[in-house]
């Protein structure tokens, strides 16, 4: 098992770097929110811009302690910076166009156009499998203790 420091000395600070600009834009996302074609998912976009950002700084705060095999690392690395990326991305997508198929609690009251509803749909699913392999395996490689096996 590899620490993830091997990945790069740098890539928790990478990471805390992606979190606190994941996190602005979801500020920024909440002045415009109103502008959006469904405000509501303007406000979704926001938050998923706020917490994904949180996440990711707090995943770069704890990164030399997690301990993967070296391709587990770096898949964790990207899935992580993708889902968290494309998810405001969509959802600020779902709040342009007004799609309802995959939010319908947030939707807007008609649905939109059908390659818009694909498009969106397609999206959150792909945000929705990285995110759950970069969650899997961060937890995968937080179990057991610090110190090494090999002694």
């Amino acid at each position: 098992m590899l620490q993830m420091t091997s990945m790069g000395e740098h890539a928790g600070r990478r990471l805390m770097w992606h979190g606190v600009f994941l996190f602005l834009l979801g500020l920024l996302a909440g002045f415009v929110e109103q502008k959006f074609s469904n405000p509501r998912m303007g406000l979704a976009a926001h938050l998923e811009g706020l917490m994904n950002g949180t996440f990711v700084l707090a995943v770069g705060g704890a990164w030399t302690a997690v301990r993967l095999p070296q391709r587990s690392i770096r898949l964790m690395f990207w899935t992580l910076l993708y889902g968290s990326y494309i998810n405001l991305l969509v959802t600020a997508l779902a709040a342009t166009f007004g799609t309802a198929a995959m939010t319908p609690l947030t939707g807007a009251t008609r649905p939109a156009l059908g390659w818009q509803e694909t498009l969106v749909t397609v999206g959150f699913i792909s945000v929705g499998i990285s995110m759950l392999v970069a969650s899997a395996l961060l937890l995968w490689g937080l179990r057991g203790s610090m110190t090494s096996t090999s002694s």
